[in-house]
């Protein structure tokens, strides 16, 4: 496993920093309200040094079949309309937790019980949240 100082100045090199309206963010966002995902925020991370992107984007869907949905969009609708593909992705056999990484932003599509126990927000509360909830 490599240093987290390894890590973190290897993601910066050659990669624009995002802010809080940059398209991918929206886009990302839009497309968990598209397919009604829950719960929804987006912690931003650029002040804090050990972390590995700019922002995760949280949300929570009921059931498989819904974070398959809401994944399955969310990378359709990033690839269209920002002309970006994911570096990588995770959970898509088991579809309790699906981790899609553009490595500025890192999205988490979560059941409700696997993000009441791993309480990424908790985890990152030096970050600010944001709330993307439709009204």
């Amino acid at each position: 496993m490599e240093p987290l100082e390894v890590l973190t100045s290897r993601k910066r090199k050659g990669v624009a920093r995002l802010n809080r309206n940059s398209k991918i963010l929206k886009t990302i966002i839009k497309a968990i309200q598209d397919k009604k995902g829950e719960h929804i925020v987006s912690l931003d991370l650029r002040k804090i040094p050990e972390a590995v992107a700019d922002f995760f984007v949280i949300c929570e869907a009921n059931n498989q079949p819904q974070i398959r949905a809401i994944a399955e969009h969310v990378e359709e609708d990033v690839k269209k309309k920002c002309n970006e593909y994911t570096y990588r992705h995770e959970g898509k056999q088991a579809l309790q937790w699906v981790l899609i990484d553009y490595v500025n932003v890192v999205v988490h599509i979560m059941m409700p019980e696997s993000r009441k126990f791993y309480k990424l927000e908790e985890m990152w509360s030096d970050a600010v949240i944001e709330e993307h909830n439709l009204s």
